[in-house]
Protein backbone atom coordinates (compact mmCIF):
# COMPACT_ATOMS: atom_id res chain seq x y z
CA UNK A 1 0.00 0.00 0.00
CA UNK A 2 1.72 3.27 -0.97
CA UNK A 3 1.17 6.36 0.99
CA UNK A 4 1.10 10.09 0.51
CA UNK A 5 4.41 10.58 1.44
CA UNK A 6 4.99 8.24 -1.32
CA UNK A 7 2.95 10.69 -3.97
CA UNK A 8 4.65 13.56 -2.10
CA UNK A 9 8.07 12.23 -2.97
CA UNK A 10 7.33 11.57 -6.95
CA UNK A 11 6.23 14.80 -6.77
CA UNK A 12 2.79 16.43 -7.52
CA UNK A 13 3.14 20.15 -8.51
CA UNK A 14 0.66 20.76 -11.54
CA UNK A 15 -0.87 17.92 -10.88
CA UNK A 16 -4.96 16.56 -10.63
CA UNK A 17 -5.00 14.52 -7.82
CA UNK A 18 -8.36 13.67 -6.36
CA UNK A 19 -8.90 13.22 -2.93
CA UNK A 20 -11.71 11.08 -1.39
CA UNK A 21 -12.59 12.62 2.22
CA UNK A 22 -15.10 11.42 4.61
CA UNK A 23 -17.20 14.82 5.19
CA UNK A 24 -20.09 13.56 5.82
CA UNK A 25 -21.13 15.29 8.86
CA UNK A 26 -24.48 16.38 10.59
CA UNK A 27 -26.09 20.01 8.87
CA UNK A 28 -28.12 22.65 10.71
CA UNK A 29 -29.73 23.84 7.30
CA UNK A 30 -26.97 25.87 6.06
CA UNK A 31 -24.54 25.16 8.65
CA UNK A 32 -22.17 22.00 10.18
CA UNK A 33 -22.59 21.38 13.55
CA UNK A 34 -19.61 19.24 14.23
CA UNK A 35 -16.50 20.18 11.78
CA UNK A 36 -14.53 16.80 13.24
CA UNK A 37 -14.20 15.09 10.07
CA UNK A 38 -13.54 18.40 7.97
CA UNK A 39 -10.62 19.11 9.99
CA UNK A 40 -9.30 15.37 10.04
CA UNK A 41 -9.27 15.57 6.52
CA UNK A 42 -7.42 19.01 6.54
CA UNK A 43 -3.14 17.97 7.05
CA UNK A 44 -3.63 15.58 3.88
CA UNK A 45 -4.75 18.42 2.14
CA UNK A 46 -2.76 21.24 3.22
CA UNK A 47 0.33 18.56 2.49
CA UNK A 48 -0.80 18.48 -0.70
CA UNK A 49 -1.48 22.50 -1.07
CA UNK A 50 2.67 22.73 0.14
CA UNK A 51 3.48 20.40 -2.92
CA UNK A 52 1.68 22.37 -5.83
CA UNK A 53 -1.30 19.80 -6.39
CA UNK A 54 -4.35 21.06 -7.88
CA UNK A 55 -6.40 19.07 -5.02
CA UNK A 56 -9.92 17.87 -6.02
CA UNK A 57 -11.46 17.11 -2.71
CA UNK A 58 -15.01 14.32 -3.07
CA UNK A 59 -17.06 12.98 -0.40
CA UNK A 60 -20.59 11.97 0.40
CA UNK A 61 -22.83 13.04 2.29
CA UNK A 62 -26.38 11.72 3.75
CA UNK A 63 -28.15 9.28 2.12
CA UNK A 64 -29.39 10.95 -1.28
CA UNK A 65 -31.19 8.97 -3.62
CA UNK A 66 -28.84 9.29 -6.67
CA UNK A 67 -30.10 12.61 -7.17
CA UNK A 68 -30.04 16.13 -6.71
CA UNK A 69 -31.47 17.02 -3.05
CA UNK A 70 -30.68 20.64 -1.40
CA UNK A 71 -30.76 19.69 1.38
CA UNK A 72 -27.79 17.22 0.79
CA UNK A 73 -25.62 19.77 -0.71
CA UNK A 74 -22.01 19.94 0.29
CA UNK A 75 -22.09 23.96 0.20
CA UNK A 76 -21.99 23.81 4.00
CA UNK A 77 -18.85 22.19 3.97
CA UNK A 78 -16.80 24.03 1.67
CA UNK A 79 -17.93 26.87 3.63
CA UNK A 80 -16.48 25.76 6.76
CA UNK A 81 -13.46 23.85 4.83
CA UNK A 82 -12.72 27.25 3.40
CA UNK A 83 -13.12 28.92 6.93
CA UNK A 84 -10.77 26.30 8.57
CA UNK A 85 -8.13 26.64 5.26
CA UNK A 86 -7.92 30.24 5.50
CA UNK A 87 -8.69 30.67 1.73
CA UNK A 88 -11.92 29.75 -1.02
CA UNK A 89 -12.60 26.20 -1.32
CA UNK A 90 -15.25 26.45 -4.45
CA UNK A 91 -17.87 23.98 -5.05
CA UNK A 92 -18.68 22.62 -8.90
CA UNK A 93 -22.02 23.18 -9.52
CA UNK A 94 -23.89 20.03 -9.94
CA UNK A 95 -24.93 19.27 -13.49
CA UNK A 96 -28.13 18.73 -14.20
CA UNK A 97 -26.88 17.00 -17.48
CA UNK A 98 -23.55 15.74 -16.65
CA UNK A 99 -23.70 15.39 -12.75
CA UNK A 100 -21.72 15.83 -9.93
CA UNK A 101 -18.49 14.73 -12.90
CA UNK A 102 -20.09 16.96 -15.64
CA UNK A 103 -19.25 20.11 -17.39
CA UNK A 104 -19.79 22.06 -14.58
CA UNK A 105 -16.91 20.55 -12.49
CA UNK A 106 -14.71 20.15 -15.75
CA UNK A 107 -14.45 23.92 -16.41
CA UNK A 108 -13.93 24.52 -12.60
CA UNK A 109 -11.40 21.68 -12.51
CA UNK A 110 -9.02 23.16 -15.57
CA UNK A 111 -8.88 26.65 -14.08
CA UNK A 112 -7.22 25.35 -11.03
CA UNK A 113 -4.05 26.53 -10.51
CA UNK A 114 -1.28 25.21 -8.72
CA UNK A 115 -1.98 24.72 -4.57
CA UNK A 116 -5.75 24.94 -5.43
CA UNK A 117 -8.41 23.66 -3.37
CA UNK A 118 -11.88 22.61 -4.69
CA UNK A 119 -14.75 20.09 -3.75
CA UNK A 120 -17.29 18.14 -5.87
CA UNK A 121 -20.48 17.85 -5.17
CA UNK A 122 -21.98 15.25 -2.95
CA UNK A 123 -20.89 11.37 -4.70
CA UNK A 124 -24.08 9.87 -3.72
CA UNK A 125 -25.60 12.58 -5.99
CA UNK A 126 -24.64 10.13 -8.94
CA UNK A 127 -26.56 6.83 -8.93
CA UNK A 128 -23.24 5.28 -10.32
CA UNK A 129 -21.81 5.57 -7.00
CA UNK A 130 -23.61 3.13 -4.74
CA UNK A 131 -25.20 1.34 -7.48
CA UNK A 132 -24.99 -2.46 -7.34
CA UNK A 133 -24.33 -2.76 -11.15
CA UNK A 134 -20.65 -3.01 -11.68
CA UNK A 135 -21.09 -1.21 -15.34
CA UNK A 136 -22.62 2.08 -13.83
CA UNK A 137 -20.15 2.07 -11.24
CA UNK A 138 -17.06 2.04 -13.80
CA UNK A 139 -19.10 4.79 -15.69
CA UNK A 140 -19.10 6.91 -12.40
CA UNK A 141 -15.32 5.80 -11.73
CA UNK A 142 -14.62 6.74 -15.54
CA UNK A 143 -16.11 9.99 -15.79
CA UNK A 144 -14.30 10.88 -12.17
CA UNK A 145 -11.41 9.94 -13.21
CA UNK A 146 -11.62 12.41 -16.44
CA UNK A 147 -11.22 15.02 -14.12
CA UNK A 148 -7.70 14.46 -13.99
CA UNK A 149 -7.06 15.26 -17.20
CA UNK A 150 -6.91 18.72 -16.84
CA UNK A 151 -3.32 18.86 -14.82
CA UNK A 152 0.38 18.90 -15.76
CA UNK A 153 1.33 15.14 -16.18
CA UNK A 154 -0.75 11.88 -14.69
CA UNK A 155 -3.06 12.19 -12.40
CA UNK A 156 -3.32 10.53 -8.76
CA UNK A 157 -5.74 9.55 -6.33
CA UNK A 158 -5.68 9.76 -2.32
CA UNK A 159 -8.25 7.78 -0.19
CA UNK A 160 -8.36 9.65 3.36
CA UNK A 161 -11.85 8.73 4.06
CA UNK A 162 -11.65 5.82 6.53
CA UNK A 163 -15.21 6.15 7.54
CA UNK A 164 -15.74 4.80 3.37
CA UNK A 165 -13.75 2.27 3.25
CA UNK A 166 -15.38 -0.52 4.10
CA UNK A 167 -17.84 0.42 1.51
CA UNK A 168 -17.56 -0.80 -2.20
CA UNK A 169 -18.34 2.29 -4.26
CA UNK A 170 -17.54 3.84 -7.04
CA UNK A 171 -15.23 6.14 -5.51
CA UNK A 172 -13.65 3.92 -3.28
CA UNK A 173 -12.92 0.64 -5.06
CA UNK A 174 -12.79 1.72 -8.78
CA UNK A 175 -11.15 4.86 -8.66
CA UNK A 176 -8.19 3.25 -7.14
CA UNK A 177 -8.33 0.95 -10.76
CA UNK A 178 -7.68 3.70 -12.65
CA UNK A 179 -5.49 6.00 -11.13
CA UNK A 180 -2.10 5.87 -9.55
CA UNK A 181 -3.46 5.79 -6.07
CA UNK A 182 -2.31 6.28 -2.36
CA UNK A 183 -3.24 5.78 0.99
CA UNK A 184 -3.87 9.47 3.23
CA UNK A 185 -2.42 9.80 6.08
CA UNK A 186 -5.57 9.85 8.35
CA UNK A 187 -6.32 6.37 6.69
CA UNK A 188 -2.40 5.21 7.55
CA UNK A 189 -3.42 6.59 11.42
CA UNK A 190 -6.53 4.75 11.77
CA UNK A 191 -4.90 1.36 10.19
CA UNK A 192 -1.85 1.47 12.93
CA UNK A 193 -3.97 1.97 16.33
CA UNK A 194 -7.02 -0.87 14.97
CA UNK A 195 -3.59 -3.29 14.07
CA UNK A 196 -3.04 -2.40 17.88
CA UNK A 197 -6.06 -3.37 18.66
CA UNK A 198 -6.93 -6.24 16.96
CA UNK A 199 -3.25 -8.17 17.36
CA UNK A 200 -1.91 -8.05 20.49
CA UNK A 201 -3.38 -5.37 22.76
CA UNK A 202 -2.05 -4.42 26.19
CA UNK A 203 -3.86 -5.89 28.65
CA UNK A 204 -6.09 -5.60 30.89
CA UNK A 205 -8.05 -4.79 27.98
CA UNK A 206 -11.05 -2.95 28.24
CA UNK A 207 -13.95 -2.67 26.06
CA UNK A 208 -16.93 -0.39 26.34
CA UNK A 209 -19.75 -1.15 23.75
CA UNK A 210 -23.22 1.18 23.52
CA UNK A 211 -25.56 2.49 21.03
CA UNK A 212 -29.21 0.80 20.24
CA UNK A 213 -28.83 -2.25 19.08
CA UNK A 214 -27.12 -5.54 19.84
CA UNK A 215 -27.52 -6.99 15.71
CA UNK A 216 -25.32 -3.97 15.36
CA UNK A 217 -22.27 -5.39 17.68
CA UNK A 218 -22.78 -9.20 17.81
CA UNK A 219 -19.84 -9.95 15.18
CA UNK A 220 -17.59 -6.88 16.99
CA UNK A 221 -18.63 -8.83 20.53
CA UNK A 222 -17.62 -12.37 19.14
CA UNK A 223 -14.60 -10.98 17.92
CA UNK A 224 -13.12 -9.23 20.91
CA UNK A 225 -14.01 -11.12 23.57
CA UNK A 226 -11.51 -13.82 23.39
CA UNK A 227 -9.27 -11.35 24.02
CA UNK A 228 -11.05 -8.60 26.57
CA UNK A 229 -10.16 -8.59 30.11
CA UNK A 230 -13.77 -6.73 30.30
CA UNK A 231 -16.57 -5.98 28.49
CA UNK A 232 -18.97 -3.04 29.61
CA UNK A 233 -22.25 -3.13 27.91
CA UNK A 234 -24.34 0.05 28.07
CA UNK A 235 -26.93 2.12 25.55
CA UNK A 236 -30.15 0.57 24.17
CA UNK A 237 -28.46 -2.68 23.34
CA UNK A 238 -27.86 -3.51 26.85
CA UNK A 239 -31.90 -3.71 27.51
CA UNK A 240 -32.08 -7.44 25.10
CA UNK A 241 -28.95 -8.40 27.26
CA UNK A 242 -31.08 -7.66 30.99
CA UNK A 243 -34.01 -9.44 29.06
CA UNK A 244 -31.86 -12.14 28.78
CA UNK A 245 -31.22 -12.52 32.14
CA UNK A 246 -35.03 -13.02 32.67
CA UNK A 247 -35.79 -9.12 33.44
CA UNK A 248 -38.41 -7.11 32.50
CA UNK A 249 -37.42 -4.19 30.79
CA UNK A 250 -40.79 -2.06 30.54
CA UNK A 251 -40.90 -0.13 27.40
CA UNK A 252 -37.50 0.18 26.17
CA UNK A 253 -35.96 -0.74 23.19
CA UNK A 254 -35.43 -3.81 23.10
CA UNK A 255 -34.77 -6.40 20.05
CA UNK A 256 -36.65 -10.12 21.00
CA UNK A 257 -35.21 -11.88 18.03
CA UNK A 258 -31.28 -11.34 19.83
CA UNK A 259 -32.14 -12.38 23.73
CA UNK A 260 -30.77 -15.98 22.86
CA UNK A 261 -27.70 -14.23 21.37
CA UNK A 262 -27.38 -12.08 24.43
CA UNK A 263 -27.68 -15.47 26.53
CA UNK A 264 -24.85 -17.28 24.69
CA UNK A 265 -22.69 -14.30 25.25
CA UNK A 266 -23.72 -13.76 29.17
CA UNK A 267 -22.98 -17.62 29.63
CA UNK A 268 -19.57 -16.93 27.22
CA UNK A 269 -18.02 -14.06 29.10
CA UNK A 270 -18.89 -14.95 32.46
CA UNK A 271 -17.74 -12.07 34.97
CA UNK A 272 -16.33 -10.34 31.98
CA UNK A 273 -19.40 -9.07 31.28
CA UNK A 274 -20.48 -6.19 33.03
CA UNK A 275 -24.09 -4.45 32.47
CA UNK A 276 -25.58 -1.73 34.30
CA UNK A 277 -27.00 -2.50 37.98
CA UNK A 278 -29.41 0.94 37.49
CA UNK A 279 -30.90 3.00 34.44
CA UNK A 280 -32.07 6.56 34.44
CA UNK A 281 -36.00 6.35 32.71
CA UNK A 282 -38.58 7.89 31.25
CA UNK A 283 -42.41 8.14 30.13
CA UNK A 284 -41.29 9.84 26.63
CA UNK A 285 -38.33 10.30 24.62
CA UNK A 286 -37.72 14.13 25.01
CA UNK A 287 -35.75 16.52 26.53
CA UNK A 288 -38.91 17.73 29.32
CA UNK A 289 -39.75 14.32 30.35
CA UNK A 290 -39.96 13.60 34.06
CA UNK A 291 -37.11 11.27 34.53
CA UNK A 292 -36.00 9.06 37.51
CA UNK A 293 -33.22 5.89 38.55
CA UNK A 294 -34.50 3.06 39.26
CA UNK A 295 -32.92 -0.78 39.68
CA UNK A 296 -32.19 -2.18 36.14
CA UNK A 297 -33.84 -5.49 37.05
CA UNK A 298 -36.93 -3.48 37.86
CA UNK A 299 -38.22 -1.15 35.75
CA UNK A 300 -41.77 -0.16 35.83
CA UNK A 301 -44.11 -1.17 33.16
CA UNK A 302 -44.75 1.93 30.42
CA UNK A 303 -41.31 3.27 31.38
CA UNK A 304 -38.06 3.49 29.05
CA UNK A 305 -34.52 3.19 30.08
CA UNK A 306 -32.85 6.25 28.28
CA UNK A 307 -29.21 6.61 29.91
CA UNK A 308 -27.46 4.04 32.41
CA UNK A 309 -27.52 5.28 36.18
CA UNK A 310 -25.07 7.10 38.11
CA UNK A 311 -24.17 3.81 40.32
CA UNK A 312 -23.41 1.84 36.90
CA UNK A 313 -21.51 4.81 35.27
CA UNK A 314 -19.85 4.91 38.81
CA UNK A 315 -19.20 0.83 38.37
CA UNK A 316 -18.22 1.17 34.50
CA UNK A 317 -15.55 4.13 35.33
CA UNK A 318 -14.02 1.79 38.34
CA UNK A 319 -13.61 -1.64 36.01
CA UNK A 320 -11.30 1.11 33.48
CA UNK A 321 -9.15 1.75 36.00
CA UNK A 322 -5.23 -0.09 35.38
CA UNK A 323 -6.61 -0.59 32.04
CA UNK A 324 -3.92 -0.39 29.47
CA UNK A 325 -6.14 -0.78 26.61
CA UNK A 326 -9.57 0.86 26.28
CA UNK A 327 -11.71 1.02 22.72
CA UNK A 328 -15.03 2.62 23.33
CA UNK A 329 -17.94 2.62 21.22
CA UNK A 330 -21.61 3.76 21.50
CA UNK A 331 -22.93 6.04 23.76
CA UNK A 332 -24.45 4.86 27.23
CA UNK A 333 -27.83 6.55 26.84
CA UNK A 334 -29.46 9.25 24.59
CA UNK A 335 -26.61 11.90 24.89
CA UNK A 336 -28.16 14.23 22.78
CA UNK A 337 -30.46 15.39 25.57
CA UNK A 338 -30.03 16.42 29.07
CA UNK A 339 -31.24 14.38 30.93
CA UNK A 340 -29.65 11.02 29.70
CA UNK A 341 -26.39 12.61 28.96
CA UNK A 342 -24.27 11.51 32.34
CA UNK A 343 -23.69 7.85 31.58
CA UNK A 344 -22.18 8.65 28.24
CA UNK A 345 -20.25 11.98 30.19
CA UNK A 346 -18.90 9.78 33.07
CA UNK A 347 -17.89 6.93 31.24
CA UNK A 348 -15.90 9.32 28.38
CA UNK A 349 -14.16 11.47 31.55
CA UNK A 350 -13.10 7.91 32.91
CA UNK A 351 -11.75 6.82 29.59
CA UNK A 352 -10.16 10.24 29.06
CA UNK A 353 -8.24 10.17 32.80
CA UNK A 354 -6.06 6.79 31.67
CA UNK A 355 -3.23 8.77 30.40
CA UNK A 356 -0.69 6.36 30.32
CA UNK A 357 -3.38 3.50 28.68
CA UNK A 358 -4.23 3.28 24.47
CA UNK A 359 -7.51 4.44 24.23
CA UNK A 360 -9.38 4.52 20.99
CA UNK A 361 -12.84 6.43 20.50
CA UNK A 362 -14.60 4.68 17.87
CA UNK A 363 -15.90 7.42 15.95
CA UNK A 364 -19.76 7.69 14.95
CA UNK A 365 -21.90 8.53 17.42
CA UNK A 366 -19.24 8.24 20.44
CA UNK A 367 -16.78 11.04 18.58
CA UNK A 368 -19.52 13.40 18.50
CA UNK A 369 -20.66 12.60 22.00
CA UNK A 370 -17.25 13.53 23.14
CA UNK A 371 -17.32 17.06 21.44
CA UNK A 372 -20.68 17.79 22.69
CA UNK A 373 -20.01 16.90 25.99
CA UNK A 374 -17.03 19.67 25.17
CA UNK A 375 -14.43 17.06 26.64
CA UNK A 376 -11.06 18.09 24.96
CA UNK A 377 -10.63 15.56 22.40
CA UNK A 378 -6.10 15.51 22.50
CA UNK A 379 -7.37 13.52 26.33
CA UNK A 380 -8.21 10.70 23.97
CA UNK A 381 -5.32 8.71 22.59
CA UNK A 382 -7.43 8.14 19.21
CA UNK A 383 -10.79 9.63 18.11
CA UNK A 384 -11.32 7.69 15.17
CA UNK A 385 -13.21 8.93 12.13
CA UNK A 386 -15.19 5.52 10.90
CA UNK A 387 -17.33 3.88 13.47
CA UNK A 388 -18.55 1.37 11.18
CA UNK A 389 -15.27 1.00 9.31
CA UNK A 390 -13.76 0.17 13.11
CA UNK A 391 -16.17 -2.54 13.70
CA UNK A 392 -15.30 -4.08 10.43
CA UNK A 393 -11.65 -4.11 10.87
CA UNK A 394 -12.03 -5.22 14.12
CA UNK A 395 -14.52 -8.13 13.12
CA UNK A 396 -11.93 -9.45 10.97
CA UNK A 397 -13.35 -8.39 7.33
CA UNK A 398 -11.91 -7.30 4.21
CA UNK A 399 -12.28 -3.78 3.61
CA UNK A 400 -13.18 -3.06 -0.04
CA UNK A 401 -11.21 0.30 -0.11
CA UNK A 402 -8.30 -0.99 1.61
CA UNK A 403 -8.09 -3.98 -0.24
CA UNK A 404 -8.71 -1.62 -3.71
CA UNK A 405 -5.47 0.69 -2.19
CA UNK A 406 -3.48 -2.98 -1.54
CA UNK A 407 -3.45 -3.95 -4.86
CA UNK A 408 -5.54 -1.69 -7.24
CA UNK A 409 -8.35 -4.00 -8.66
CA UNK A 410 -11.49 -3.53 -7.53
Amino acid sequence: MQSLADLLQAGVRGRIVLVRADLNVPLDGSHVTDDGRVRASLPTIRALVDGGARVVVCSHLGRPKGAFEAKFSLAPVAERMSNLLGWPVPLADFDQNGGVAGQAAAELVAKLDDSDVMLLENLRFDAGETSRDPVARAGFADRLAALTSYGVGSGAYVDDAFGAVHRAHASVVELAARLPHYAGGLVLRELEVLKRLSARPATPYVVILGGSKVSDKIAVIDALLPKVDRLLIGGGMCFTFLAAQGHDVGGSLLEETMIDTCARLLKLAGDRLLLPTDVVVADRFAADAKTSVVKADAIPPGLMGLDIGPQSAAAFGAALEGAATVFWNGPMGVFELAPFAEGTRTVAEAVASLPSALTVVGGGDSAAAVRQLGIDETRFGHISTGGGASLEYLEGKSLPGLAALSDGTS
